[in-house]
C-alpha cells in the first residue's frame, strides 16, 4: 500500500484514485502497534517507523526506483495468489477459503481497471490490476471447483 500510495502521489494523480490507501495504511499501523504492544515488543515500533519513513523517502529519490518498486509489488501480489492456487491444487480442498472474498477482490480489480482508464490511463497500474483480476478470478474458480458439497439424505 505504501508503494502504491507513493507511486500515485509521485505522478500527481487525482486524490480520488488513491484516497483509500492512507486509510488502509493507518489501519495497518494501528494493527501493528496492537500486535507489538500485546507481544511486549513496543521497542520495535521505532524501528518500523524509521523503516516506513526511510522507505517513503527512498521511493521518490529517482523515477526508476518508484517504477521498479511498483513492478515488484505486482510480482509479489501475483506470487501470493499463485501460492494460494498451488495450495488449493495440492489439497484439492478449498477448506475455509472464501469464494465471496476472492470474488469481491476480482470485482474491486475490475472497477479499478475502469477507474484507471477513465482517470490516469497509467499502463503500469492497468497491468497490475489486469493481472490481479485474472488471478483473483482464477482463485475464485478454483475455490468453487474444490468446494465440498454437503450430502443431504
Amino acid at each position: 500500500f505504501l508503494v502504491f500510495l507513493r507511486y500515485q502521489i509521485y505522478y500527481g494523480y487525482p486524490l480520488q484514485t488513491y484516497l483509500e490507501y492512507p486509510i488502509i495504511i493507518a489501519q495497518d499501523v494501528v494493527l501493528l502497534l496492537f500486535v507489538l504492544r500485546f507481544n511486549g515488543n513496543m521497542k520495535r515500533a521505532l524501528l518500523y517507523a524509521v523503516t516506513f519513513g526511510g522507505g517513503w523517502y527512498v521511493l521518490a529519490v529517482r523515477k526508476w526506483i518508484i517504477d521498479l518498486a511498483m513492478n515488484l509489488c505486482t510480482l509479489i501480489s501475483a506470487a501470493s495468489k499463485l501460492a494460494q492456487l498451488r495450495s488449493l491444487w495440492q489439497t484439492k480442498d478449498s477448506g475455509q477459503v472464501s469464494a465471496l472474498t476472492w470474488s469481491m477482490s476480482a470485482y474491486t480489480c475490475a472497477t479499478r481497471i475502469f477507474t484507471t482508464v477513465m482517470t490516469t490511463n497509467d499502463l503500469m497500474v492497468l497491468i497490475r490490476f489486469i493481472t490481479m483480476l485474472i488471478l483473483n478470478i482464477w482463485v475464485t474458480v478454483t475455490i468453487l471447483r474444490y468446494r465440498k458439497t454437503k450430502k443431504t439424505d
